[in-house]
């Protein structure tokens, strides 16, 4: 069933919108008279599930190992029949993308809910949790800078962020029907995904895949560097890819780091994906229109 992620800035108040969401869903099913749901199960993950100290995102090698137990805590539980509310920071947008692939994986879907609290409100919060001894909450004031400085709030024009559900910070409850309508349903059933060739762990089988995934994808990142060299100035454009539809550019030009990050991490998700040589152009093609715009 499906993984609801929630993302906002540190202290925004996403413990308490999970935990009401995770109310809602437990009362929703146990009053429920229809099988299809009484039969699901809810899960709810955070840090304090994980034991993870809010201190792990002072150093970049203790977040990243947070992170893994995150992903790997959710990929773990991600099932048809139990309902994921994976509280947490999630404030980098290729993590909420990863957890998109697994949640499309298993054929359930994904949505993210945006916890809107302003920037000063969090600073408001965070002091009065950093002030409350037996809160056990609240951030290092360098750590609480570093992490709103660094946050890529979701957008809802890209698959991996959509459905967003965005939850202002006076408002009373998150918009708890319409969040289980995209989910579950009204009428019990479950939205089911189909999972698509970059999402569908295959075990390797040509010995050459990894050279053709680095070789393609080097490739479409040359002939991006040289149509904005003959096009100097233009800004925008489209660029129609034989057999592999078409990327379309932002109005800025691209860098060799920017388009080289982007590869890197389009790499690193289809690793052991397997993909067929035809999908592997197509593929980062559509990568790249998520990623870029």
């Amino acid at each position: 069933m499906p993984l609801i992620l929630l993302s906002g800035y540190p202290s925004s108040g996403k413990t308490h919108r999970s935990r009401q969401l995770v109310d809602f869903f437990c009362s929703k099913i146990s009053t429920s008279t229809d099988p299809r749901i009484s039969r699901l199960s809810v899960s709810h993950i955070n840090d304090e599930s994980l034991g993870l100290s809010r201190d792990v995102y002072r150093e970049a090698r203790t977040e990243k190992d947070a992170r893994a137990a995150a992903y790997s805590a959710v990929k773990r539980v991600l099932a048809r029949d139990n309902i994921v509310v994976a509280d947490g920071l999630n404030y980098i947008k290729g993590f909420r993308y990863q957890l998109y692939c697994e949640a499309k994986a298993v054929q359930t879907p994904s949505c993210v809910v945006h916890v809107g609290t302003p920037t000063e409100t969090c600073r408001e919060m965070n002091k009065k949790l950093l002030a409350d001894a037996e809160s056990g909450g609240g951030y290092a004031d360098t750590i609480f800078e570093n992490l709103v400085y660094r946050y890529e709030e979701p957008n809802g024009m890209t698959r991996w962020d959509s459905p967003l559900f965005t939850v202002p910070w006076n408002d009373e409850t998150p918009p708890f029907e319409e969040i289980w309508e995209a989910m579950i349903g009204s009428d019990g059933k479950g939205k089911i995904v189909k999972p698509n060739q970059a999402t569908v762990l295959k075990p390797a089988t040509e010995s050459d895949y990894l050279y053709e995934l680095d070789k393609t994808t080097q490739e479409i990142l040359t002939m991006v560097l040289e149509w904005q060299k003959d096009h100097s100035g233009e800004g925008g454009g489209e660029i129609v890819m034989q057999n592999a539809g078409s990327l379309e550019l932002p109005a800025a030009p691209l860098t060799l780091p920017q388009l080289q990050r982007v590869r890197r991490q389009f790499i690193a998700l289809n690793r052991q994906h397997n993909l067929a040589k035809p999908r592997i152009r197509s593929s980062f093609i559509e990568y790249l229109n998520d990623n870029l715009r």
